[in-house]
């Protein structure tokens, strides 16, 4: 665009009379006339900007105010001239001295109306839905630059959020680093500011960078209400953030962390869950296994998980989220590399190491001709630890819960009881301890032996060539006659791995499953069993496949 020559353009230094003279001459540059008195002046224009924000971050806003009157209608009325917007490093320029203006804690009705204000002016800057109500003041200025109206604002936001960037990165910025030269306050101010443009997909770089920006500051400089809407926008989809940039957010905002594990443990448990793919995909993409391989985070979502299984009283779908979380984040720490990898401890700090170490271990790690001895090797750790008289409470809580978490161990259990040939006292205490940790009254002695009942009558029938539900009566009626729920819950698995591990249990599993289902409340219990056998199955790809087709039309019919 031709600009042509003015007489005099020498503004003296930091004049805001002289500028807002000048703005308020130029208006918003309709006139050819006042479009090359714009352009002539704007190199002087954006040093007087550079050289005002420069004094200015280094005041508090009412200081400036108070100072520099007129600072608030001039920079009001240059936010609204498109030639000032679009050129050169004018529009960041602007919006660094309006950030300085901001009260990071307004202390009056004044100050707040001038925070409402001044956001508005920074969204304005950046939200091409703002710009296009002024489409026809503008218009001029955009086709002689040969743009489209959607181009032209489009280059705009990004040249804009691309600045913002390289300053918070601490580039060079006329030839200065300045990372450690913005102040809190300001970094606070463009965070409130991306608050109604969070969803705007030409800000993620710029939200990218405020999460991971860290200034110094002894507490956290980015608005709590940033962190919030970053985060829900994140859990609703309606942007997309890289696992850094969200784990940053999370470290720096646990109110975040917690509301999105709730949020995955609502979403999980509102629907019927048909496989552990499903779950296993789910809590892949919240990011929370990921973000686990910082201790911090991992533990904090544990507790989370922790009070949520208490509440609902061991929920077999808690129980299972819990689980694929767990085998989800040992996949993740396994894979770290070895040099950022964090110690166990760091991870389950107040539990008995070799427990952890050998609950850790995943299946495959070990051949199948050797996982009964490795239980027995749990179960004899696990009993000399809650065994010991001197075990409290809520030690004894925190041990169940790890030994939960790690679930997958206990189905292999209940397996193998069934399936090899082994001296069975090891992996029952391990299953009547899983399924009734406390031993109040004895508790966890009569589960045992009612458990140990049950399976010496299962394996009387193992071999048996032709099987009926009467047969099964007797197990049954530990369940139905029972009043302890973790009794029934251990009988029920017992019950249900025999049905699945046993060729006479095959023929009569759909009628036996309808039977205990119908007579019983454990129908869950079941079915949750079922779909994590199927999960296993898949993974090891070695069941034979007559299993495989009855798990799936077990499930099919429980579905139903």
């Amino acid at each position: 665009m031709g600009c042509g020559m003015a007489q005099d353009t020498t503004a003296p230094t930091l004049d805001f009379k002289y500028w807002l003279d000048k703005a308020v001459e130029w208006g918003q540059a309709t006139t050819l006339e006042t479009q090359k008195d714009v352009c002539l002046h704007l190199p002087q224009l954006q040093e007087f900007l550079q050289q005002t924000y420069e004094t200015l971050k280094h005041m508090n806003s009412i200081v400036a105010i108070q100072q520099f009157p007129l600072i608030g209608q001039l920079l009001g009325r240059l936010c609204w001239n498109p030639f000032v917007i679009g050129y050169d490093e004018s529009q960041k320029t602007l919006m660094w001295c309006l950030c300085c203006l901001y009260s990071s804690e307004p202390q009056n009705p004044v100050e707040l109306k001038a925070n409402s204000w001044i956001r508005s002016l920074l969204c304005h800057l950046l939200s091409s839905s703002k710009w296009e109500s002024n489409e026809a003041e503008t218009t001029t200025f955009i086709s002689a630059l040969g743009y489209t109206s959607a181009d032209y604002y489009c280059h705009l936001v990004e040249n804009m959020v691309s600045s913002l960037v390289t300053e918070l990165r601490g580039n060079q910025f006329n030839g200065l680093t300045v990372q450690g030269r913005v102040p809190a306050s300001r970094v606070n101010a463009v965070s409130l500011f991306c608050l109604p443009l969070i969803t705007l997909p030409d800000i993620t770089p710029l939200l990218e960078t405020l999460l991971l920006y860290h200034g110094g500051a002894p507490k956290e400089i980015l608005s709590s209400q940033f962190l919030e809407a970053v985060n829900d926008a994140f859990l609703k989809k309606k942007i997309s953030l890289s696992e850094s940039a969200v784990f940053s957010l999370w470290l720096r905002h646990l109110p975040s962390l917690e509301n999105t594990t709730l949020h995955v443990l609502d979403q999980l448990v509102s629907i019927q869950m048909n496989s552990l793919e499903e779950v296993t995909c789910v809590i892949k993409d919240s990011f929370l296994p990921q973000a686990a391989s910082h201790p911090a985070i991992f533990r904090i979502v544990n507790e989370i998980f922790k009070n949520a299984l208490l509440e609902t009283d061991g929920t077999p779908e808690v129980m299972t989220i819990i689980q694929v979380f767990t085998q989800l984040f040992v996949q993740v720490h396994q894979n770290e590399n070895k040099q950022h990898k964090f110690p166990l401890k760091a991870y389950f700090p107040h539990h008995h190491q070799p427990l952890v170490i050998a609950l850790l271990r995943r299946p495959f790690e070990l051949p199948a001709t050797h996982w009964s001895q490795h239980l027995t090797h749990i179960s004899d750790m696990l009993k000399a630890l809650v065994e010991d008289t001197n075990i409290s409470s809520s030690d004894l809580l925190e041990i169940w819960f790890l030994v939960a978490c790690f679930g997958e161990w206990l189905d292999i259990a209940a397996e193998q009881l069934l399936k090899t040939a082994v001296e069975p006292d090891a992996l029952l205490w391990l299953l009547a301890f899983y399924y009734c940790p406390q031993n109040e009254n004895l508790q966890r002695i009569q589960t045992m032996a009612e458990a140990r009942a049950v399976y010496n009558h299962l394996m009387m029938l193992f071999n048996t060539t032709t099987l009926s539900v009467r047969d099964l009566q007797a197990a049954v009626n530990y369940i139905t006659d029972t009043e302890q729920r973790y009794t029934q819950h251990l009988i029920t698995h017992l019950l249900t791995n025999f049905l699945l591990l046993s060729s006479s249990g095959h023929m009569i599993a759909q009628e036996f499953i309808s039977h205990i289902t119908e007579t019983t409340d454990i129908s869950k219990e079941v079915r949750s069993l079922l779909i994590r056998t199927a999960y296993r199955i898949n993974q090891n790809g070695k069941e034979n496949q007559k299993t495989v087709k009855l798990l799936n039309e077990l499930l099919q019919k429980l579905n139903v």
